[in-house]
């Protein structure tokens, strides 16, 4: 009986040679032929398919949308179909750099299942749903140096019985070099993007500069085309020079492997002169030179020039790869402080020092005179948490930047916040993808032939790229079995109890911990970088224990993922892919409250294929919000009804019997997330029309009444992008009316911060860093005056109505204002305001902007005293068109208080008790959706709502008829 597997290679045996039309075989009429014949034909069929070489497939690159690279281009196939004879599959792609009509034409078919092939080539790894079993692959795994993240991946090859073949093992069995590799266009890509970025960052400080004309590397047809343009740079740079502020620039570059090479064969384009490191300590006493204007300074930088010996001594290179715990890394001081643009190329084990911590750059950035030092890094290496401590994680192309403020602890990506802005594309090449993949095809074409011949065990180059085959690891790679042991499952377990880990032990920590330690079946391990904190809140709670936290080890946090069933993330939202990447790694499930960012969208794929749910947006707003929402928006749609207007409002607010300040507001955590959300821009659509609202203009365009209740005199502010919730909620924008969503606050509020937003009390400009004795100098500096110009009383409040030009009529606003100088303790000498004792007004403010400085002055006035509560209010309304045409408006509300008995707050209970249900619900499997996703689907957010009316979070719902009765009606906007 022939196999199914011997009829797949006898069929293909038969087809048609390269160039001869299909239809010649079908013109011979197979039934015409005598039946020996037939026989005749049938045999020497298989005789082929026994002689014929191995099928040679090429995957379609799947990983994202911008990997359009190929392992081998039409003409490396049509000589490997010359040269063997082979036949060639090609899976279809419309975003690959050739088409698929191209490939044809070289010989190959263009097939989408690869199950026919022997040897499938690809370039970056494949989803563990799409591999195919008892088939060789040969591609970049990332899985022979232990990827933890990885192992899945592995175990799947292992499973599948599948030979995986990597092409970082294709190295010269003498030299021990790589010899398949697209290092040099990594270079050339890294470099292109980072002068564009640093052409944005220098823009966003205020200064035109040539790096702004550079794009990214992508728009660019070919290198001819990088070249035409980096001709253009380089002649403004000798005609119009550079912006003196930043000169001298230096470009330092680490590393002289293929990757550093190709990033200066792109940056000795433009005007240069190359440098030593012991002339960095003589350039900034010439600064001012004019030669600085018009060139670059490179300086090119190895081990001996940034490490040195910890006991003293010259520098040995054998000693210091022998004995790297000797030596300790001086970049920091050494070169650091003079350098411009970083990029990075070097090669680096944690057996070596790093080139910099982010101690070492929190050093750099608190040093004013170094404020235009460290502007950029192109790591073009991609070692996440590597050689440089900082370097967090890989970026893509669509998002290349992020910035990394190592002062304040925070990693965002506003281009005009403080930070250095870090480039970490990890498939830089693809940038480049003609060149590339023709660079990357010349190099493995003799491999490809070699495989296509049938000789792996014969080459020695090829039998040493084999990590796996039949099920088990090949013996240089057997150690990784020790990896694989140690890799996550997915599935809690089923005996004993269940384990959490929260990482985080702030605010709202205590009701989740408190809802999940009420279950005897479950133990919770806090984890916190406050280990203090977190055993204080431990030994409150039953089976509940304190761990150290440092998102940042890798090691560590893996250790600490792994022996849980799910982890909740509480920690500031920059650092919840971190987790998210652990959680990954080692196949758990995670929860967290915050919005999806686009770094964590970015993990989806990841996540599904290693079958992990990332719930996120489940606290308050967003999380119960979306509850709330979905839960009458898919009764309406199963109703047949259409949604036509969508309102939603949302608020942490005093109660109001506590809201006695001029603001109308207290602070139970960090004033500045509040102050920055004053800042975001805004767009959405009222009655038909789209509105936008630019940033820092939220205030001014505030909705001055908002009347969801009659006992609240609320205002609202626009909150962020409400159109894109129209996909998100599954909703048609194009034929709703309105889509809204909002903050509330108490009425005045806006009035008052617009103020100090125009005073500038709210700049995230560095150059507003402020160093104040009192929070009277603070005032001053920030107003640019003298303590001597500062009338008190009728004078003050003139200078205030005049400096911020407010009409006549405004004396009501004028005095609140003044009111809150006073509470705020930044007027003179003798007008404190009754909460700022003379000990606080001599306290230092030291901050690296004025709008972090004011967040200091308000934590210190505007907290919550002893017995006072806090007040959570939701309300969304919906405009509801029936089948028979008629309007409803459907309403659901929450309004809830802190407990001002036991110190709990509204906003803890709602962020932290959602949380917790939804973890109970992954615990209890009850969740099967994978991917990072959000409670708007049914099988979350129905169990949610049930399990919240028990906990006492209840929504209050009610419908009317007409659409005079809108909400939407009556929102007034300024």
């Amino acid at each position: 009986m022939i196999s199914a597997a011997l009829r797949t290679r006898a069929a293909i045996a038969a087809a048609p040679a390269p160039g001869l039309p299909a239809t010649a075989l079908r013109r011979t009429g197979a039934s015409r032929i005598p039946q020996p014949l037939l026989y005749a034909k049938a045999s020497l069929a298989t005789q082929a398919a026994a002689a014929a070489p191995p099928v040679i497939g090429i995957r379609r690159e799947d990983k994202n949308r911008w990997e359009r690279r190929v392992a081998l281009t039409p003409s490396h196939i049509e000589k490997l179909i010359t040269e063997t004879g082979a036949r060639v599959l090609v899976q279809p792609s419309n975003t690959r750099i050739f088409n698929n009509a191209s490939f044809e034409k070289a010989g190959a078919v263009i097939e989408e299942d690869l199950s026919k092939a022997d040897v499938i080539l690809g370039i970056k790894e494949v989803p563990i749903s799409k591999m195919i079993p008892d088939k060789t692959y040969m591609l970049f795994s990332h899985t022979h140096k232990g990827q933890s993240y990885n192992m899945p991946t592995l175990q799947a090859f292992l499973d599948k019985k599948i030979r995986l073949m990597d092409y970082e093992l294709l190295v010269d069995p003498a030299t021990k070099k790589r010899l398949v590799l697209f290092g040099k266009y990594a270079g050339y890509a890294g470099m292109i993007d980072g002068l564009h970025g640093l052409g944005q960052r220098m823009l966003a400080l205020g200064y035109n500069s040539p790096f702004i004309h550079m794009g990214q590397a992508h728009v660019y047809p070919n290198l001819e085309c990088v070249y035409t343009k980096l001709s253009h740079v380089a002649e403004i740079i000798s005609d119009q020079g550079l912006p003196e502020p930043f000169t001298p620039m230096v470009f330092t570059f680490t590393g002289s492997g293929n990757v550093t090479q190709g990033a200066r064969t792109i940056f000795d384009n433009l005007p240069h002169q190359n440098i030593t490191v012991d002339e960095l300590p003589f350039l900034l006493r010439d600064r001012y030179n004019e030669r600085y204007r018009t060139r670059l300074l490179a300086l090119q930088v190895g081990a001996q020039d940034y490490v040195e010996r910890i006991g003293g001594g010259k520098y040995d290179r054998s000693e210091y790869r022998e004995h790297p715990d000797r030596y300790r890394s001086v970049f920091a001081q050494k070169i650091a402080p003079y350098t411009s643009m970083l990029v990075n190329g070097i090669y680096w084990e944690s057996k070596y020092p790093r080139l910099m911590t982010t101690k070492d750059l929190a050093d750099i950035q608190r040093q004013r005179n170094l404020k235009r030092r460290m502007l950029a890094v192109a790591d073009i290496s991609c070692d996440i948490g590597g050689s440089l401590e900082f370097m967090s994680h890989a970026s893509t192309i669509d998002s290349p930047f992020f910035y990394v403020d190592a002062v304040n602890g925070l990693e965002h990506r506003d281009i005009e916040k403080p930070g250095v802005q870090i480039n970490s594309i990890d498939n830089l090449p693809t940038e480049l993808p003609f060149e590339a993949s023709k660079h990357f095809g010349d190099s493995l074409f003799p491999y490809a032939k070699a495989l296509a011949m049938g000789k792996v065990s014969t080459d020695p180059v090829l039998s040493r790229a084999i990590i796996c085959e039949g099920g088990k690891l090949a013996k240089p790679h057997r150690h990784l079995k020790k990896n694989l042991a140690e890799m996550g499952t997915i599935k809690v377990a089923n005996s004993g109890k269940k384990q959490v880990l929260l990482a985080g032990s702030g605010m709202v920590s205590q009701p989740l911990v408190d809802y999940l330690s009420s279950a005897k079946d479950t133990e919770i391990k806090i984890a916190s970088n406050d280990l203090n904190e977190a055993r204080k809140l431990a030994h409150q709670f039953p089976n509940t224990s304190a761990a150290p936290l440092d998102v940042e080890n890798e090691k560590a946090l893996d250790e600490l993922v792994s022996d849980c069933d799910v982890v909740v993330s509480l920690v500031p939202a920059h650092l919840h892919p971190h987790i998210a990447r652990a959680a990954i790694r080692n196949g758990k499930h995670m929860v967290t409250a915050s919005y999806i960012s686009d770094e964590m969208q970015g993990l989806d794929s990841q996540a599904r294929s290693a079958s992990v749910t990332i719930l996120n947006e489940i606290g308050l707003d967003p999380g119960i919000d979306h509850c709330s929402a979905m839960k009458i928006i898919d009764s309406a749609k199963n109703r047949g009804s259409k949604i036509r207007s969508f309102i939603s409002w949302c608020g942490g607010l005093t109660a109001p019997e506590n809201s006695n300040n001029p603001l109308g507001y207290k602070f139970s955590w960090s004033p500045r997330g509040v102050m920055t959300a004053g800042l975001n821009s805004a767009q959405f659509k009222v009655n038909g029309q789209l509105k936008t609202i630019a940033k820092g203009r939220l205030f001014e365009n505030k909705f001055a009444q908002v009347p969801l209740f009659k006992g609240f005199a609320f205002e609202g502010l626009a909150n962020r992008d409400s159109l894109q919730y129209a996909s998100i909620y599954g909703l048609q924008l194009a034929e709703m009316d309105t889509m809204f969503r909002g903050t509330l606050r108490y009425q005045g509020y806006s009035a008052m911060l617009d103020c100090f937003l125009r005073l500038g009390f709210l700049s995230l400009d560095p150059a507003s860093a402020i160093d104040a004795k009192t929070p009277h100098d603070l005032w001053c500096q920030v107003l640019g005056v003298e303590k001597s110009a500062i009338a008190l009383g009728n004078g003050f409040k003139e200078t205030l109505q005049r400096r911020l030009g407010l009409p006549a009529g405004s004396e009501a606003l004028v005095e609140q204002l003044y009111k809150e100088c006073e509470e705020l303790g930044i007027l003179p000498n003798g007008s404190m305001g009754a909460k700022y004792e003379r000990p606080n007004q001599q306290l230092p403010i030291a901050a690296p902007t004025s709008l972090d400085a004011f967040s200091q002055l308000l934590q210190k006035a505007h907290k919550f005293e002893e017995g006072e509560r806090d007040m959570v209010c939701l309300f969304h309304e919906f405009g509801i068109e029936n089948p028979d045409g008629t309007y409803d408006v459907e309403c659901s509300s929450l309004v809830t208080y802190g407990d001002n008995e036991t110190g709990e707050t509204a906003m803890a209970r709602t962020v932290g008790i959602p949380a917790a249900i939804a973890t109970r619900l992954l615990l209890e499997n009850k969740i099967k959706t994978t991917g990072v996703i959000r409670p708007t689907i049914p099988e979350i957010y129905q169990p949610l709502i049930e399990r919240l009316e028990q906990k006492g979070i209840v929504f209050s719902e009610a419908a009317r008829r007409g659409v005079h009765n809108s909400l939407q009606h009556t929102m007034s906007w300024r």
